[in-house]
């Protein structure tokens, strides 16, 4: 029987950080994944250059049940450490827009960098092992079809339940309910909107099309923000063949509720009627299309400022109908069918409650030596490289606590 001081469940960002932070201070580590490569998310992440942390990340760029459970990892392991690591293998990287930071080249070189930093602190990563079981006396129990292992530690770095296709399973769920803690329900996350028959009919023939816009969601839960905020986002909008995507969409889709609308700023640019309709106010007999679609192209795209024109027709106009169509043009609202679901979210929100862990530890407050870090957790950032601060952050903590 194989004997460790640390177990790491999962070979992700999370859980090598956690590794290399744990191995660092002397102590015998084993990474174990059920994939037949480590950090296969990684991989695909930022179009295949992982966007790896984002420079304005802050605890108010985060979802959860408890908003301020977050701060005490975020605060101890910022942007500027990972980007340190980054630096020290020679990585080149660039900044995006919105302070989201992506490598030159590709994610691979992220893998190769936390491989490296794991040799060096003596970390044993095996992937390609099934986890049978795992079970606790005076320690921890771990079957699996290679043989048995006996650990003091358990750390719990599973990932959610998006991109099923990567590999992504409910384990780390599953190990949370045996040991007694509360799950916070989970659900996709910086996911596509999908419409409904109609909404379809009238705007997907439009796939492909993309343009700024301003996103909010009707009854955004304040609690889940460390401010208390409701936030709204400034970023594009992608028609697609179902629905409705982009960064922009992406974003407000972890604070959707199904059944509820959301508000969209289709002119975040135009801020009143003189600006885009001032032509067509002069009169309040019939409107000349013509004219209310260069109107209308000075504030939308071609295709999408004529869709609204058809949808619109400028014959039924009267000054008050007019003010109606611009005041829709910055506020309007559209309820979604639902989202494309785990397939295409990026994330999962929801998670291990973080009321049942030590926020400076990650550990279990009813299990000692068990630790949930990353994804599984019921923290979820804002698109952008902030789902990868969380996890160097929450790996950290438990490595440099066990």
């Amino acid at each position: 029987m194989q004997t460790c001081d640390v177990v790491v469940l999962g070979a992700g960002a999370a859980g090598l950080m956690c590794a290399i932070e744990a191995g660092r201070r002397g102590r015998r580590v084993l990474v174990l994944d059920h994939a037949d490569r480590i950090g296969k998310k990684i991989l695909i992440s930022g179009g295949g250059r992982c966007n790896f942390t984002n420079i304005n990340a802050r605890a108010e760029n985060f979802l959860s049940a408890n908003p301020h459970f977050a701060k005490s990892a975020l605060a101890r392991y910022t942007p500027a450490d990972i980007l340190a690591l980054i630096e020290k293998h020679g990585i080149p990287w660039h900044e995006k827009t919105l302070g989201q930071l992506f490598c030159d080249r590709s994610a691979q070189d992220v893998i190769t960098m936390l491989e490296r930093e794991c040799a060096a602190a003596n970390v044993e990563i095996r992937p390609g092992t099934r986890i049978l079981s795992v079970s606790r006396d005076t320690g921890f129990l771990i079957e699996t079809l290679a043989g048995p292992i006996r650990t003091s530690a358990v750390v719990v770095a599973t990932g959610g339940l998006s991109i099923p296709k990567m590999g992504a399973t409910s384990f780390g769920y599953d190990l949370a309910r045996q040991f007694g803690l509360r799950i916070v329900e989970c659900r996709p996350a910086l996911v596509p909107f999908v419409f409904n028959p109609e909404d379809c009919s009238r705007w997907c023939d439009l796939t492909g099309l993309s343009t700024e816009v301003i996103a909010s969601a009707q009854t955004i839960a304040a609690t889940i923000t460390a401010r208390g905020l409701h936030p709204s986002f400034r970023e594009k909008m992608l028609f697609t063949h179902r629905g409705l995507s982009g960064p922009a969409i992406l974003q407000i889709s972890s604070y959707w509720k199904p059944g509820e609308p959301i508000t969209l700023d289709l002119a975040p640019n135009s801020d009143a009627s003189p600006e885009v309709f001032a032509p067509l106010l002069t009169t309040n007999a019939r409107r000349d299309p013509a004219t209310a679609l260069q109107a209308l192209r000075a504030a939308l795209p071609a295709r999408l400022a004529e869709r609204w024109l058809t949808l619109n027709p400028p014959a039924r106009w009267t000054n008050t109908a007019l003010a109606d169509s611009e005041r829709d043009l910055h506020e309007w609202q559209i309820t979604p069918a639902g989202t494309e679901g785990y397939a295409k979210a990026e994330v999962t929100a929801g998670g291990i409650d973080t009321n049942e862990l030590d926020s400076s530890t990650m550990q279990s407050k009813r299990v000692p030596g068990l630790y949930f870090i990353g994804e599984v957790v019921d923290v979820t950032g804002w698109l952008g490289g902030y789902n990868f601060q969380w996890a160097w952050a929450s790996g950290a903590a438990a490595g440099r606590a066990i």
